[in-house]
């Protein structure tokens, strides 16, 4: 698979619930995707229900979600 950069797919606007992470020209959260994956949703399921989604675009809620976990602060247990 070439490489697809997610921040061409992802957004943040104040303006648009609350600032959360976005589908670009979407009100539908990567949080929300995320959940319905986990729920055991496929791809394909979601895109059924949300007509404005891609496959590319729930693989960029996938490589965002990534990158976030991977750079994210870890704090020791006390």
């Amino acid at each position: 698979m070439l490489f697809m950069d997610y921040r061409d797919y992802i957004e943040s606007n104040a303006n648009v619930m609350l600032g959360k992470p976005v589908i670009k020209g979407t009100r539908i959260t990567v949080a929300l995707v995320l959940q319905k994956l986990s729920e055991g949703a496929s791809a394909e399921d979601i895109i059924f229900a949300y007509p404005n989604l891609t496959p590319v675009s729930i693989s960029a809620v996938l490589a965002y979600a990534s990158d976030v976990v991977s750079n994210e602060s870890l704090i020791a247990a006390a």
